[in-house]
């Protein structure tokens, strides 16, 4: 892990300095507001590091596990390895190299493991410290690595190679032995052709000086270690894949091409003593069964109870075309085909010992898939899976966005639990999960954190990753509103997208009230509420926006002009739209022969909806196909639980929606926000006929709304009389809210504009740049602006609406991908049922200030610098009783005039994708203006609280990842973390408050990150352990008769075999030896921190005292047996002392 010290960088900087380049005073008189605000964030308490990775190993390649430690590891096909141990204990660490790990073994139980990379490098890892590292490496210059093997409690690995040799590397020092086993001597000398890559090496499990060798052309070598010759050849017609023993080591198992099982008696090469095809037909006349797959691996495992056990992946008959992937699981007369939903990397029997040479009594299976990882029970019938205790479903579908909340509320996450609990498979294996090794970290931070993932499939998952750990909480099915198709003749044709409907493009919460509001990219918007109680909704309440651009002052509305702008989105049509007024309100249409208009792109579920407890659906909001334009994406989103309102946009501009009252209280073109004028009296800028957009609803007659009409409620009077460009839609709150139009006799004259998809800004930053050198003024009415500018972003807060303003109220910061900020005001009725009778009242503020770059984040501080957030409703349950409601049902206050004296009461924090500006309100006076970057873009941007303060942090596309102090903007960090190389990177980035970061490294996996010093130092304490002191069990007995005639286990001095002094030195040309960072008593000094040596030391001492507690017994076990023998002595001494010799 690298980690990035900046601790005097940039914090020097002086105030001459950085007025010319990072802040710039607006008017003289202004009161610098370093004067002012106190700030207490210093570069010291910034630091870059990676904390931990989530989720399954991308492309994973091999697998190893300690049956001792019980840690699994995987390698990856990036060079990658993570290892497992009990639920919470991971770690991630990575080959420079980046080559694929082809093997992995284990020195067992003795924190360590041995790597096997494509690139021909083998590794030695320490994992006795929690951040693992190398501690030696050896590189093969002239052989491919095919295959390795280290016995059990030995230091000498054989390595096979590609050219069928055999090297031997002691693992201690990781220096070759000059004892080499050549193809050419292995195999019979009669021989012709060369047998192929070694793909097995073992030794014999009752005897160490017999290898067992596995050549890829069919042939098996019994070699002799010590005569350095073969002893056996077994010849077979089919290429091997694998080799297995049977623990009395009289027996072995191989696996072939065609589909076959040979099974060899040691001391019979001429033929195998059985050939059995698992999945082969047997024909009736006693011919050989028809070819299968390849059988890739097989385990031969033995029981003292029973009949072996024989796991298999391959093998399945060719006819089986689509069927997929399975594991055999042969015991006795029965055969087990289980399938798994990925095709099978690779598979290990877990075993009660971890001696070779004793009944073996498999408990487990772990198989490793392509994208998954299951653990099968062997005790128990039907071989049920065990519950997976990892994080290792974040990508059962893609993920598509990802938010990060630290300092959650503390009762959210039990709640959340309870709810996600009821949600949990049946049919799980009723033991504990069998990977049981390591232990927690000891870390001392504790607060609440949730990880939101939104997914391609429309669900939605709520994580709880407090303590470095992560477990999923509740997953949310927002496609469970929608009818689905049945099949690809039932799909809608007012689909925009073919794939993924549902999937989730952006989305707000807030953790007090637990409100949610998701947008998916059928450009629908759903509000939830979160309830512990089932609900069935007879009807899903649904209301219908008709969102569109509108043509401005001097664009011709002919559609035969080159006004057109480009189509750049796929599914957009390019051809003009239609421009002549329509004759008659909007109706849905999907006809042929005409423009779809007025439809949406999916249908909502017609037939009762039951709600488990969790999130509820509230409110479902979706666009509508607008003369045969499909609606734009929506681009930014928020809720307010305070306010009860929805407000989103995209290019087309943005709506507002009353979620209470289920209304439209807002429909507007971005163009519309530049006028500060009240909307609502605006008069019509063109001598065209005046248009209604959005589904309006009144007259076309003359004459001007007066306040007094525009507070009315929107359910009392549906004949408006106004040119609305803005305009109330009110419907009775009845079960479906779609537009409904109140008489025949109203008939709006509408017109339809140009307006086209659009690119994100940073997916382009060419084109971006280019709009820089464009006018901000308000009066800016270009169709290019139209066109091209979307909403990107919102902020709602309680701040002084206009200039100059005395009185602070609701508001909403909207922020454009073109770099303008405007204000829009809210009048919210009174609380109780004034507010679900009168309407909202909203007005346009114009604009306040320009950025250069789109508008990323806004936020709002007070005369102290501390963050004003936007106000809140606690959570209340809606399905509880009114007694209950009203308890817990009350508005936060809003945030109190600031006491300080002087002329600025809040200050306006604002980051758009170039730079960061800090506006005084309620003057408009711009404070500190920051240039964040000139070459690259900011692709995420936050303000964010860090140790008791608040900051800006930003993640650029050139992968620097800064952080800017409040309000001065100071630079406090900047590190070159992580170029831009995947838009899933820019797509998942999020920033959360204390110094926390994450985003998705892989399309499986989330990698954490930290900014904050305080957090880099304690990582050590906070990580999981992974080595921890075991005894190793004790070796099988050999039994009396065994070891008087000889019959147990061989063993063998490899030291006398294969050390310099027997065998010589290895040629130097053959491999490289590599010295890894630090020898082990270098990253003993460096593992860990107080904590865990206080662990340790705890540990030791109990095994001092536990080993002097046995050492007691032992000895006076010792002093009973040295008395019972001298007092037999003397017994015997009496017996015979008076006797002679020939008497006895």
């Amino acid at each position: 892990m690298k980690k990035f010290n900046i601790r005097k960088v940039l914090d020097g900087l002086t105030a001459a300095s950085s007025s010319s380049s990072s802040s710039a005073t607006a008017q003289p008189g202004t009161p610098r507001e370093n004067d002012v605000v106190q700030e207490t964030l210093q570069s010291e308490h910034f630091q870059l590091c990676k904390t931990v990775r989530h989720g399954f190993p991308y492309q994973p390649s091999s697998m190893a596990f300690d049956p001792v430690q019980k840690i699994l590891a995987v390698g990856t096909q990036n060079g990658a390895l993570r290892l497992f141990g009990r639920a919470g204990v991971e770690c991630y660490c990575q080959h420079e190299s980046g080559a694929a790990v082809i093997q992995l073994q284990f020195l067992i139980n003795e924190g360590a493991l041995v790597s096997a990379l494509a690139d021909d490098s083998i590794h030695l890892w320490n994992l006795r410290q929690k951040i693992p590292a190398i501690l030696h490496s050896l590189k093969f210059n002239r052989e491919r690595i095919t295959y390795c093997h280290l016995p059990f409690q030995s230091k000498w690995l054989y390595i096979g190679t590609e050219r069928g040799n055999i090297h031997i590397v002691n693992v201690e020092s990781f220096t070759l032995s000059g004892y080499v086993i050549m193809w050419n001597k292995a195999i019979e000398l009669s021989t012709k052709t060369h047998p192929g890559p070694v793909v097995h090496i073992s030794d014999n499990p009752m005897d160490e000086g017999k290898l067992l060798i596995g050549f890829e052309c069919g042939v098996v070598v019994l070699w002799d270690l010590k005569c350095k010759k073969a002893d056996y050849r077994y010849n077979h017609d089919e290429a091997i894949h694998s080799v297995d023993w049977h623990h009395e080591g009289k027996q072995f198992v191989c696996s072939h091409s065609d589909g076959t099982l040979t099974t060899w008696n040691v001391r019979a090469p001429a033929k195998p003593a059985q050939i059995i095809t698992p999945h082969g037909k047997q024909p009736k006349d006693g011919k050989k069964p028809e070819p299968c797959k390849p059988i890739l691996k097989v385990e031969y495992k033995t029981t003292r109870a029973g009949d072996p056990f024989h796991v298999l992946s391959g093998g399945l008959s060719y006819d089986t075309v689509g069927r997929r992937a399975c594991l055999t699981v042969m015991h006795g007369k029965s055969t087990a085909v289980l399938e798994m939903d990925y095709p099978i990397v690779d598979f290990l029997t877990l075993c009660e010992t971890p001696y070779p040479n004793d009944f073996q009594e498999p408990y487990a299976v772990v198989v490793l898939l392509e994208k998954d990882l299951v653990v099968i029970d062997l005790g128990q019938i039907g071989y049920p899976i065990f519950e997976n205790p990892y994080p290792l479903t974040i990508h059962e579908s893609p993920v598509t966005c990802c938010e990060y909340f630290a300092d959650c509320p503390a009762e959210l996450i039990p709640a959340l639990y309870s709810v996600g609990s009821r949600q949990k498979r049946q049919g799980y294996s009723k033991k504990e999960w069998p990977i049981s090794g390591g232990n927690w970290g000891q870390g001392t931070q504790s607060y609440p954190e949730i990880i939101i993932t939104g997914h391609a499939d429309g669900s939605i998952k709520f994580w709880d990753a407090s303590a470095l750990m992560l477990q999923v909480l509740y997953k949310l099915k927002t496609a469970k509103v929608f009818e689905r198709a049945r099949g690809k003749e039932d799909k809608p044709s007012a689909d925009i997208v073919e794939e993924d409907p549902f999937a989730i493009q952006t989305l707000s919460w807030c953790p007090e009230s637990r409100m949610l509001c998701v947008a998916g990219v059928s450009a629908h918007v759903i509000a939830y509420r979160f309830s512990k109680q089932e609900v069935t909704t007879e009807e899903v309440q649904l209301l219908e926006v008709r969102m569109q651009g509108e043509f401005t002052d001097g664009d011709s509305p002919d559609p035969g002009g080159d006004q057109t702008p480009t189509q750049l989105t796929p599914g957009a049509s390019s051809s003009p739209q239609e421009s002549e007024p329509l004759a008659q309100p909007p109706t849905g249409s999907n006809s042929s022969d005409g423009p779809r208009d007025n439809i949406p792109c999916l249908q909502v579920r017609s037939s009762p909806l039951k709600q488990s407890p969790g999130y509820q659906v509230e409110l479902v909001i979706q666009l509508v196909w607008v003369s045969g334009e499909p609606p734009q994406p929506i681009t930014s989103l928020a809720i307010n639980s305070s306010y009860g309102l929805v407000v989103f946009g995209n290019s087309s501009g943005l709506a507002v929606v009353d979620y209470l009252q289920k209304t439209l209280l807002l429909n507007m073109g971005t163009t519309e926000l530049y006028s500060p004028s009240d909307p609502y009296q605006r008069q019509p800028r063109s001598p065209r006929k005046q248009r209604q957009p959005s589904g309006a609803l009144g007259d076309s007659n003359d004459g001007s709304n007066t306040s007094e009409d525009r507070c009315k409620s929107p359910t009392s009077e549906l004949h408006v009389h106004s040119h609305l460009s803005v305009f109330y839609q009110g419907f009775s709150k009845g079960a479906k809210m779609s537009r409904k139009i109140s008489s025949s006799s109203e008939k709006p004259d509408m017109a339809v504009s140009s307006f086209s998809h659009f690119v994100l800004p940073s997916c382009c930053p060419d084109a971006k740049d280019n709009s820089f050198t464009r006018s901000r003024s308000s009066s800016v009415t270009s169709i290019d602006r139209e066109s091209r500018e979307a909403i990107s972003a919102f902020h709602f807060c309680e701040s002084y609406p206009r200039k100059n303003d005395s009185q602070i109220g609701p508001c909403v910061l909207v922020g454009t991908t073109q770099g303008s900020v405007m204000m829009v005001a809210l009048s919210l009725p009174p609380g109780g049922d004034q507010r679900l009778q009168q309407p909202v009242g909203i007005s346009s503020c114009g604009t306040l200030v320009s950025l250069k770059g789109g508008i990323l984040t806004m936020a709002l501080l007070d005369s102290t610098g501390a963050l004003l957030p936007p106000s809140y409703e606690p959570w209340y349950d809606p399905n509880a009783s009114d007694e209950e409601k009203e308890k817990t049902r009350r508005r936060r206050p809003a945030s109190p005039p600031s006491s300080q004296e002087g002329p600025e009461s809040q200050f306006a924090v604002l980051c758009s994708e170039k730079q960061a500006k800090v506006v005084a309100m309620p003057s408009h006076t711009r404070i500190y203006k920051h240039n964040i970057t000139e070459s690259s873009f900011v692709l995420r941007a936050d303000v964010v609280q860090m140790a008791g303060a608040n900051c800006i942090a930003c993640f650029c596309a050139n992968g620097h990842i800064m952080t800017l102090s409040l309000p001065s903007l100071r630079p406090l960090l900047d590190v070159n973390y992580l170029p831009l190389t995947d838009m899933r990177i820019a797509r998942t980035f999020s920033f959360s408050n204390l110094g926390q970061a994450l985003y998705l490294t892989s399309a499986t996996e989330i990698q954490r990150i930290t900014y904050s010093q305080e957090t880099c130092d304690n990582l050590q304490e906070m990580l999981s352990e992974l080595f921890t002191p075991v005894e190793t069990p004790e070796a099988p007995n050999r039994g009396f008769f065994k070891g008087l005639f000889g019959g147990g286990a061989q063993s063998l001095d490899r030291e006398d075999l294969f050390g310099e002094t027997a065998s010589g030195k290895a040629s130097r040309s053959l491999a490289q030896h590599i010295p890894g960072p630090g020898g082990m008593e270098g990253m003993k000094g460096a593992a860990s921190g107080v904590v865990g040596d206080l662990a340790r030391a705890r540990i030791a001492l109990d095994e001092r005292g536990q080993k002097l507690g046995e050492l007691e017994e032992r000895t006076a076990a010792m002093m009973a047996s040295a008395d019972s023998f001298s007092k037999h002595a003397h017994d015997m001494m009496l017996k015979y002392k008076d006797k002679k010799w020939y008497q006895l």
